[in-house]
């Protein structure tokens, strides 16, 4: 009920908006062939930056214990492709949004998760969500 609650909020507090952001992202990538393993990311993260209250993004090799493509060197060289194309932007939304929470109290959880997904928008790639394991997020 509480997560319900919070993601309602969190989606008039800039959630909506920078989900918006990542998916224009992902298309953006997926319109070039090249793009592809960036848009799924995109797509994957947006979601999550629309209803983020109850998940958590994690590494899949910290979730599955097995590297893959996403998470290895691969997956840093994608990663700072990714920083310097759009990663940049979408981190400066999220920064920018947290500020602008942090001006209430009430609107402080809000900027922390901002804050958290302003680091994942420096390196997406790699990254999957899954639901919290936590049960007061």
């Amino acid at each position: 009920m509480i997560r319900s609650i919070l993601n309602i909020v969190w989606v008039v507090l800039g959630g909506l908006v920078m989900a918006l952001g990542w998916w224009v992202a992902s298309l953006l990538c997926a319109i070039t062939i090249i793009g592809l393993p960036w848009a799924r990311s995109c797509w994957v993260i947006g979601k999550f930056s629309l209803w983020p209250f109850g998940y958590e993004a994690i590494n899949r090799k910290q979730l599955t214990g097995q590297s893959d493509l996403g998470t290895g060197t691969v997956g840093l060289i994608g990663n700072v492709l990714w920083f310097l194309v759009a990663g940049w932007w979408l981190a400066i939304g999220h920064l920018s949004s947290a500020l602008a929470c942090f001006v209430t109290i009430i609107g402080i959880p809000f900027g922390i998760q901002h804050l958290k997904l302003a680091l994942i928008a420096l390196a997406p790639v790699g990254m999957t969500v899954k639901p919290s394991e936590r049960p007061w997020l």
